[in-house]
């Protein structure tokens, strides 16, 4: 079932255009992998999706009941973020405020559904700990669970795995593609190409104010371009 539909979209900022006619769509269940160059507009992209900015022409269309509302968002994490003087428990929960409506607390529910994504992002034994005490790893599984209390719907993250160990990068994969084996819809931005193959359904690669490719990830690795930026990342490894 059609999820998402982008279609001819033009985005761009201060009159500056840097993605154009980019057209894709997801359906539920798909794990989209967004791959590209720094400032090819991956993460103006992934602001567009969300209506945090409007595109300069073109449209996303939403189908099946999705509201913005109904999309959990992982943005990429500052180093100010990663300070916050708050409990895993009370990071976790303010992921349900947009449920809390005018409400100034959380009802049963809220708390309850808070509790269930400690449990299944493996955070419920470290809930009472300071978040700015946390691992980088177990910060960002922090910040998925309360992504996941917005909704579980579909689930936008923004480079979810950057600085984080080999290990803890590969585990933090690992997540994700549960997440995504239960039902919950994934659009990643991510540089890791090998990830993007292994994991991804489809791959929509970016470049250079145009799209070089969208389709699945068995055919993006027997691409011009998937074989190129594949090759890339071997090298640098």
């Amino acid at each position: 079932m059609l999820q998402l539909e982008c279609r001819d979209l033009t985005i761009g900022y201060e009159g500056k255009t840097v993605i154009s006619g980019l057209s894709f769509m997801v359906n539920a269940g798909d794990y989209l992998c967004i791959v590209g160059e720094n400032g090819s507009g991956k993460t103006s992209l992934m602001k567009t999706i969300l209506r945090l900015k409007a595109p300069m022409s073109g449209q996303i269309v939403t189908t099946g009941g999705l509201a913005p509302n109904n999309i959990g968002y992982l943005p990429q994490q500052t180093e100010t973020q990663k300070d916050f003087p708050a409990s895993v428990r009370e990071v976790v929960r303010s992921g349900c405020l947009n449920r809390c409506g005018f409400r100034p607390f959380f009802n049963t529910e809220e708390k309850r559904i808070a509790e269930q994504n400690m449990e299944r992002l493996g955070l419920t034994s470290i809930s009472k700990h300071c978040y700015r005490e946390l691992s980088g790893g177990q910060q960002r599984r922090a910040l998925l669970a309360r992504a996941l209390c917005a909704t579980s719907k579909i689930l936008l993250l923004d480079e979810p795995a950057a600085g984080l160990d080999p290990k803890v990068s590969a585990d933090m994969y690992e997540i994700i593609a549960e997440l995504n084996h239960k039902g919950t819809t994934i659009i990643m931005i991510t540089h890791d190409i090998t990830a993007s193959i292994k994991y991804a359904t489809h791959i929509l690669h970016i470049s250079n104010q145009s799209s070089l490719f969208f389709g699945t990830a068995d055919e993006y690795a027997r691409s011009g371009a998937g074989r190129i930026f594949a090759g890339m990342e071997d090298v640098r490894v």
